[in-house]
């Protein structure tokens, strides 16, 4: 093993997609000193499963307590400008109850509620192209038990 493949460490984070009423949760936030939108994601942290660090992200994120239901998928991403790898695991979620009160992630300036057109349109891009991608697939209904995940 070549010296450099020992220092490649890719991120580990997690996603939802939440529906609620025919639209989807999504955050806006900053990324490379660039609006953007993405679904309530974020890193694994230590001691938590893939599932637990999904319903916290979500709640530190957007103040919305959820069940996971499903799961999307799984994929690697290469950003362009960073040249990190995140190796993402994106599932579906319910809303159970929202936490008007709670203190969101600095980094998120707003949630929306939007369509799949609207998140399209959205003056802020999609953070990666895995945004819009897993959308199109849970629209489509292409969705896998949640506890293929362990």
């Amino acid at each position: 093993m070549a010296s450099a493949d020992r220092d490649f460490f890719p991120h580990v984070t997690v996603a939802t997609v939440i529906e609620q009423d025919g639209r989807l949760l999504f955050v806006e936030e900053m990324s490379q000193g660039e609006r953007v939108i993405n679904q309530p994601a974020g890193h694994l942290e230590p001691n938590e499963s893939l599932v637990e660090a999904a319903v916290r992200e979500t709640l530190e994120e957007t103040g919305w307590h959820v069940a996971i239901t499903g799961l999307l998928g799984v994929a690697l991403y290469r950003s362009e400008q960073s040249g990190e790898t995140y190796h993402r695991t994106t599932f579906v979620g319910k809303t159970l109850q929202q936490h008007s009160n709670a203190t969101l992630d600095p980094a998120i300036l707003a949630t929306h509620w939007l369509t799949l057109d609207e998140a399209r349109a959205h003056a802020a891009r999609p953070r990666s192209p895995l945004v819009l991608h897993f959308v199109e697939q849970y629209l489509q209904g292409q969705i896998y038990p949640a506890n293929i995940v362990i």
